[in-house]
C-alpha cells in the first residue's frame, strides 16, 4: 500500500482585528490599496497560458442587512443581501431601502442595520520566490493561508501594522 508523502508545509495565520472595520467604503480602500501599491512585493506570473498581475482578487463576498421596524422601534422583519462586490452591495442597499411595497409586505420601515453587515475578499499573491498564497480580509480578521516561508508572514505582518484599521 502506498503511503502520502508530504510535498509542502504550507501554513495560516490570522490576526484579528480588535474592532471590526468600520464601513464597507473602509474595507473596500483597504483591499484596493493593496491591489494598487502591491506592498507584499508580488509579481505577475504565466498561468495556462494566460499572464495574472502580482495581487488579485480571487473570491470575495458582501453582506448587507435591513432591519423592518414598527412604530414601537421593533424589529419586525429583516432582509439580508448577498452580493458580489461593493457596487453590487452599494445597489442592493438603495434598493432594499427604496422598496416601499417591501416595507408593507414586513409591516414596518426599512432601517439599515451596518453593525450586521459583512465583507470578504480573498486577494491571490503570487510571491517573487514563486510561491502562491492567499490573504483573505474580512471585517474582524485578516487571515493569510497557503504561504511557505516565513518571510510573506513578516512582509504582511509589517504592513497590517502600519494600516489602523486593522490594529
Amino acid at each position: 500500500m502506498a503511503d502520502f508523502v508530504e510535498t509542502s508545509n504550507t501554513r495560516t495565520a490570522v490576526r484579528q482585528i480588535p474592532a471590526p472595520i468600520a464601513d464597507i467604503a473602509t474595507f473596500e480602500a483597504i483591499v484596493a490599496g493593496v491591489i494598487a501599491d502591491n506592498p507584499f512585493g508580488c509579481v505577475e506570473y504565466v498561468q495556462s497560458g494566460s499572464t495574472h498581475p502580482g495581487v488579485e482578487r480571487n473570491r470575495e463576498s458582501h453582506t448587507l442587512r435591513v432591519n423592518y421596524e414598527d412604530l414601537e422601534g421593533n424589529v419586525v422583519g429583516t432582509v439580508t443581501v448577498k452580493a458580489p462586490d461593493m457596487a453590487a452591495f452599494n445597489a442592493a442597499a438603495t434598493a432594499v431601502l427604496g422598496d416601499a411595497a417591501l416595507e408593507t409586505a414586513l409591516g414596518g420601515d426599512a432601517v439599515r442595520n451596518p453593525d450586521a453587515d459583512a465583507f470578504s475578499c480573498q486577494l491571490k499573491c503570487h510571491d517573487a520566490s514563486g510561491e502562491t498564497y492567499y490573504v483573505t480580509f474580512g471585517r474582524e480578521s485578516v487571515r493569510i493561508t497557503s504561504y511557505e516561508d516565513e518571510a510573506v508572514l513578516a512582509t504582511i505582518e509589517a504592513w497590517a501594522d502600519e494600516v489602523a484599521a486593522l490594529n
